[in-house]
């Protein structure tokens, strides 16, 4: 018989081998010099004096935590602001603010599809697809963007109720949904539509109101939408956006809600300050997708495999997860900081760079990441 630790130790040795192994690098307040072009701050917003000065004030006002479940002490006016602006800047019914992204979705999947039937894009995120396993549901995972997989799926259902569930921008590839294909299938089916706006959110739209707004969608009944605070908006935390019915079955039902401390006020307040920020700078997600478009650009004058961004997602494929770590360190050398995504965030074979674009590049900015990318391929092609 193994023992407990010996077997942890070979599987570690195992994803070693496979070059899987995940690294924890505390980094300094300035990402170490280095052109972060890793992290999800598409706006800018993170380090913003306005959301620090807002995040200073609640803090000061309200604590440093919010001290309990949203249903017992966890509700400040703060709160209750912040799910009245979203909503508003949304146009959706309703909001309800949890303390991440990733809860709103286990919350969102798990309560509303419990016993029915969920159909799930093989894309989507991993907050999702731990929401289907959690949902007691029977799940239909359908390939990538087939819309018509999906309406196979639900024409041939037999459960009472069913959800269609899916990103907007896609967190790997950073493509799109096919939104509009998906509502018409809802309501055909009679099912609701979760629509993950977490990369889309501040980028995608009119504003930055995300895709279901630029889809002409929003306030649809059929829908219902999770967001993250922690991207464009430069805080932290996420919030569920849908009709009044569905936002009281999760305050009533949702238990990623109901059991967990409430979101800080400081993160509430900064998440104020970056939506009165989009408000007052429309511009900014225009320039957030320019950026992205331009960065997809040298990818493929660099002859690397690439996609045209739907928002600020950049997908630079290399295959092996060996390759990838290799070229993110190669930009590192260069002063650039990507993502690098391996199995299991990724297929197998499908191992890539992942530079997310920030409205607030500039010029030479961008010649420091052509170099970058040029670099890379000459890697890839001596590798």
């Amino acid at each position: 018989m193994t023992r407990p630790l010996d077997r942890l130790r070979m599987a570690a040795a195992e994803r070693e081998t496979a070059g899987l192994r995940r690294v924890l690098r505390p980094r300094t307040p300035d990402h170490d010099g280095l052109l972060d072009l890793a992290s999800n701050d598409y706006l800018g917003l993170s380090r913003d004096e306005r959301l620090v000065e807002a995040s200073v004030r609640a803090t000061r006002e309200w604590g440093t935590g919010s001290t309990g479940s949203r249903l017992v002490t966890g509700t400040t006016r703060l709160h209750a602001d912040l799910e009245e602006r979203l909503a508003a800047f949304t146009q959706a019914d309703r909001a309800l603010v949890f303390s991440s992204g990733y809860l709103a979705n286990l919350g969102a999947v798990a309560a509303l599809a419990r016993g029915g039937l969920v159909v799930s894009d093989s894309g989507n995120h991993a907050s999702i697809v731990d929401a289907c396993r959690l949902s007691r549901s029977r799940v239909e995972v359908t390939p990538h963007g087939d819309a018509d997989a999906v309406a196979k799926v639900l024409s041939e259902r037999s459960e009472e109720h069913a959800i269609i569930v899916t990103d907007a921008v896609f967190s790997v590839d950073g493509d799109l949904a096919p939104l509009r294909r998906l509502h018409a299938l809802a309501v055909r089916h009679g099912a609701f539509l979760i629509v993950d706006e977490a990369h889309a959110l501040g980028v995608v739209g009119d504003q930055g109101r995300g895709a279901v707004h630029e889809a002409g969608l929003s306030g649809d009944s059929h829908i219902v939408r999770t967001v993250t605070l922690s991207k464009s908006l430069g805080s932290q935390g996420g919030a569920v956006l849908g009709a009044t019915e569905v936002i009281e079955t999760l305050v009533d039902t949702g238990r990623s809600f109901i059991f967990d401390t409430g979101l800080a006020p400081a993160c509430a307040g900064a998440a104020l300050a970056a939506l009165d920020i989009l408000e007052e700078s429309p511009d900014l997600p225009r320039q957030a997708r320019s950026r992205a478009r331009a960065l997809a650009g040298m990818a493929r004058e660099a002859g690397l495999e690439t996609s045209e961004p739907a928002a600020a997602v950049v997908p630079v494929v290399l295959g092996s997860p060996h390759l990838a770590l290799a070229a993110a360190n190669l930009c590192a050398e260069r002063g650039i900081r990507v993502g690098c995504f391996r199995p299991p965030s990724v297929p197998r074979g499908r191992s890539s760079l992942r530079l997310t674009a920030r409205a607030d590049l500039r010029s030479d900015d961008l010649a420091a990441v052509r170099g970058a990318l040029t670099a890379v391929a000459e890697l890839k092609v001596d590798t």
